[in-house]
């Protein structure tokens, strides 16, 4: 069962634990004789208090231990395995490379095929998921090296690691998750497009595709796109046009209309919600350390765009923790912005003692985060938070409230980076002018920041990030709503899939509408600030998204909810207003009878009459 040493916070007090809740818990983080969520709190916090010095441990610990029960959690991975002395890593995911090869390494250095999947697998045994570029496989029908052969492309590489991963056991209860990427100007991108229209392809995997700024201007101008690669194309690509470029080597395969390419990426993500899509240039010229390392794929939610063999340490703080007064029913309700902000300066000390705790899968992994140090400090629950707050999601004040809290998190978080630098050092790449230089994130905090970096360096290159927190906002927070997400919906079904692959059916409730409940009494008559998923028009979560991404070092993983019939020339519209907005990255979701869901409403979640 759920622990009942929980203190009863300013926020609200408890409600009873629901069925799904306390077995999410039991499966994926109660460890032997543990029965309680502060049972692992306190493996927890001991275990990260023990690479401080000896006679801070005690000290650190109580804090951490603090920090964990007023809802500033470490992601799954910390959750279920500090502590335990399990061979598993406490880092969530991994980017991995992969170069243009079978066997050994390319001529940039790259592991081939061959050794990709070895890593790949090493990875996603030890618990983490992976993100993989395939762009630098030479095309399907290229001339391969050596061999009179024929390359098959990185979709059949692609085949390659969805197999792998389906066969191994990535962790207690936990399935592998990988995503795939391939960058708009590859000439496969057509297959990789709609390789998910084939039923059971790549179940394994997330996907997105990299688009740069070149092509989203192409579009624009309705312009011709080339499809290129390095590689020589086949005979019969030569024979029906391809050519290779003066100016950079570089083959045309084919020319191709980019609005073409847009509609068939909308069309596809309208039917199956994938692919997804990346802002490649908007990720690497945001980056603080974009001098010292260059992004081409992000971990399988894509909140965190990462190097390869970087890796994503996380950690989200559960924003109804922090809500005083509820719903007004004692009082004016508020965030308590002076105990988030402490809960952020020990959130980002206890997530950089995860990268020396853990266990490393592969020693280049260890060699990149420690070099730079990454964290992501985040959220979970905005929604509920939101919504105790008597704000609706889709209003002005609610985007004001959540780049509030973020850039309170923001600041917060850099402050202790830069006070942990002056005590441990600052992260071994660190260049203060090139980290400061125009353009980059860290270029744009407070003058007050930028000093304090300048002069005493920061412990993490990156400090923010935004994940989905799924099985922790269930595990430990009832299912608040997740993420950066509105709640999807008061009441509904949800499979939650087991230990050995079958699935349990529940019905859910959302923890703001049963805190309201137990706070009011039992009423269907909701106040007009609980809003739901699909009662929320794309816009206004794509301008949720905006508000928040302006005070976000990484990324935000977020999907945007379409109603059924929501038209798909306007999807196409919000990939160019996100690219616009300056975000990161947009993966869409439109619910219907043909996709296979795990969530199913019960309740009220319909669409208002103006959301087309």
């Amino acid at each position: 069962m759920m622990s009942d040493r929980r203190p009863r916070g300013s926020y609200g007090g408890q409600v009873p634990p629901q069925a799904i809740s306390r077995d999410v818990l039991a499966e994926k983080y109660l460890y032997q004789n543990e029965h309680t969520a502060d049972e692992v709190f306190i493996r927890v916090s001991r275990a990260l208090a023990s690479v401080e010095h000896h006679t801070e441990q005690a000290k650190m610990q109580r804090l951490f231990l603090a920090n964990l029960r007023r809802g500033a959690i470490g992601a799954g991975r910390i959750m279920h395995a500090a502590g335990t002395g399990l061979q598993s890593t406490l880092l969530n995911c991994f980017v991995l490379p992969i170069g243009d090869c079978d066997q050994g390494a390319d001529r940039d250095g790259l592991p081939g095929i061959a050794e990709a999947l070895r890593e790949s697998a090493e990875t996603l045994r030890q618990g983490g998921g992976v993100g993989v570029d395939f762009s630098r496989i030479r095309p399907r029908g290229a001339e391969a090296d050596s061999t009179s052969a024929r390359a098959s492309g990185p979709c059949e590489a692609i085949d390659l690691f969805d197999r792998s991963c389906a066969d191994i056991e990535s962790g207690r209860a936990r399935r592998g998750a990988q995503m795939g990427v391939l960058r708009i100007d590859h000439p496969d991108v057509i297959e990789f497009i709609t390789a998910k229209k084939n039923p059971g392809r790549w179940r394994n995997f997330n996907v997105s595709v990299a688009i740069s700024d070149q092509f989203m201007d192409a579009i624009g101008r309705d312009a011709p796109w080339p499809l290129i690669h390095r590689a020589r194309p086949g005979m019969a690509a030569v024979g029906a046009g391809a050519r290779q470029r003066q100016e950079d080597g570089l083959w045309v395969y084919q020319t191709v209309s980019a609005r073409g390419i847009l509609e068939l990426l909308t069309e596809t993500a309208y039917d199956t919600a994938e692919p997804g899509v990346l802002f490649i240039d908007t990720i690497n010229k945001s980056n603080n350390l974009r001098y010292c390392e260059s992004i081409e794929s992000t971990n399988p939610c894509g909140e965190q765009p990462l190097p390869p063999y970087g890796s994503c340490d996380l950690g989200p703080l559960i924003l109804p923790k922090f809500v005083i007064n509820p719903f007004g029913k004692h009082g004016q309700p508020a965030l308590n912005f002076a105990e988030l902000s402490n809960a952020v300066g020990l959130q980002v000390r206890m997530l950089d003692n995860a990268l020396d705790l853990t266990t490393w899968p592969l020693q280049r992994q260890r060699q990149e985060a420690l070099s730079k140090r990454r964290i992501g400090v985040g959220f979970t629950g905005l929604g509920d938070a939101l919504i105790m707050l008597g704000l609706r999601y889709d209003r002005r004040e609610a985007r004001t409230m959540a780049e509030k809290i973020a850039r309170h998190m923001r600041d917060a978080a850099y402050n202790a980076s830069i006070a942990l630098a002056q005590e441990k050092g600052a992260f071994p790449m660190f260049d203060p002018a090139r980290y400061l230089a125009e353009g980059t994130f860290a270029s744009k905090l407070p003058q007050s920041l930028k000093r304090k970096i300048a002069k005493f360096g920061i412990r993490n290159s990156h400090l923010l990030s935004i994940a989905p927190a799924g099985t922790v906002s269930l595990a430990f927070a009832d299912n608040t709503s997740n993420g950066i997400e509105p709640a999807y919906d008061w009441t509904y079904m949800r499979r939650k899939r087991n230990c050995d692959c079958s699935y349990t059916t529940y019905e859910v409730e959302n923890y703001a509408w049963r805190l309201y409940q137990s706070l009011f009494g039992p009423t269907d008559d909701l106040p007009e600030f609980f809003l739901s998923a699909l009662e929320i028009t794309p816009t206004a979560q794509l301008q949720m998204m905006t508000a928040v991404q302006k005070q976000i070092d990484s990324a935000i993983s977020k999907t945007m909810h379409l109603p059924e019939q929501y038209p798909v020339k306007k999807v196409q519209a919000l990939y160019m207003q996100a690219w616009k907005a300056g975000l990161k990255g947009l993966t869409v979701y439109r619910a219907h009878p043909g996709l296979d869901r795990i969530l199913v409403s019960t309740g009220r979640l319909k669409p208002p009459a103006s959301i087309c």
